[in-house]
């Protein structure tokens, strides 16, 4: 890896190096790395590009990473990897995205994650999206996550982009069976002109299923953002969805909750709150001696923590 492969790496997964244990390498629509471990296998897509994860029955306290970096300028892939997550399985999964374009051309990384999770196992799934390079050229990333769980299965996806992503939709489509439960946590910051569009759809079909998906984002210049989230309760069950965002400048955000109780006993919720920062909020980071930038940084800062 060269120097801005290495720094792409570094904010997407959070390495300096090639990681231990299981991991998959893509760089530049290539395979650039693999290890594979006992009980969790990765194999190359015969018929499409992407790779299959397979994490045996009973695995625990282990981890894998799936980090893909493009620095070639007019790249585009679409990729597909699929997770296969056995019965009573434990493990945490660390993906992402980075992106460098010094160029004219638009380099663009889609990828379809697709999740089988076995009868009460247990996913940490962390997806990071990051964008760096002084060229023309959009970078455009469109991740698709579809899970499946079966029933007593934990799902726990925590994604982020932050920085340097012209454009971005992201698609999450969920099914749980009984006693499943999902939960996510969106953080988002978008600038200049930047757009981002997030589209949630999750069907809780199990009596105790449960879902709570929560957004974050930050809109600063003339940035668009768009969020939709819909659950459908369709049993015994409950469901929370959020978001949250704070606008900047002439940002914009829509937030567009849908709840549908197809059953008597589905309790859902939804929340969504947009405005600027409030004026005391800046004015007493001020008399701690910051300045008005310094305060602004602060209060993003915790609040896409």
């Amino acid at each position: 890896m060269d120097e801005i492969q290495r720094t792409l790496l570094e904010q997407v997964a959070e390495l300096h190096e090639v990681p231990q244990g299981a991991y998959n390498l893509r760089i530049n629509g290539q395979g650039a790395g693999r290890n594979t471990t006992e009980h969790i296998n990765i194999v190359t897509k015969e018929d499409k590009q992407g790779i299959d994860i397979y994490v045996e029955p009973g695995t625990r306290n282990e981890s894998m990473h799936i980090p893909v970096l493009l620095s070639q300028t007019g790249l585009s892939e679409l990729v597909y990897n699929d997770f296969h997550i056995g019965e009573d399985a434990e493990v945490t999964i660390v993906a992402g995205c980075g992106i460098h374009n010094g160029g004219k051309d638009a380099s663009r990384h889609d990828g379809i994650h697709t999740f089988y999770i076995g009868k009460n196992a247990r996913v940490k799934y962390v997806e990071k999206h990051y964008g760096s390079g002084d060229g023309s050229g959009e970078r455009i990333m469109n991740p698709q996550t579809i899970i499946s769980m079966e029933a007593g299965s934990y799902f726990e996806m925590d994604t982020v982009q932050i920085k340097g992503v012209d454009s971005t939709e992201r698609i999450t489509r969920a099914e749980l069976a009984e006693g499943a439960r999902l939960v996510i946590k969106e953080k988002i910051m978008t600038h200049g002109r930047q757009t981002a569009k997030t589209d949630f759809v999750v069907n809780l079909n199990g009596d105790g299923s449960g879902a709570d998906v929560v957004s974050r984002s930050v809109a600063r210049d003339d940035s668009v953002q768009t969020f939709l989230s819909t659950i459908n309760g369709n049993a015994a069950c409950s469901g929370h969805t959020e978001c949250d965002a704070i606008l900047m400048d002439r940002g914009s955000v829509s937030a567009i909750p849908a709840l549908t109780a197809n059953h008597l006993e589905a309790s859902l919720i939804h929340e969504a709150a947009i405005g600027k920062i409030a004026g005391e909020q800046i004015t007493k980071l001020m008399t701690l001696g910051l300045t008005e930038e310094e305060a602004e940084r602060q209060i993003i800062n915790g609040f896409l923590k």
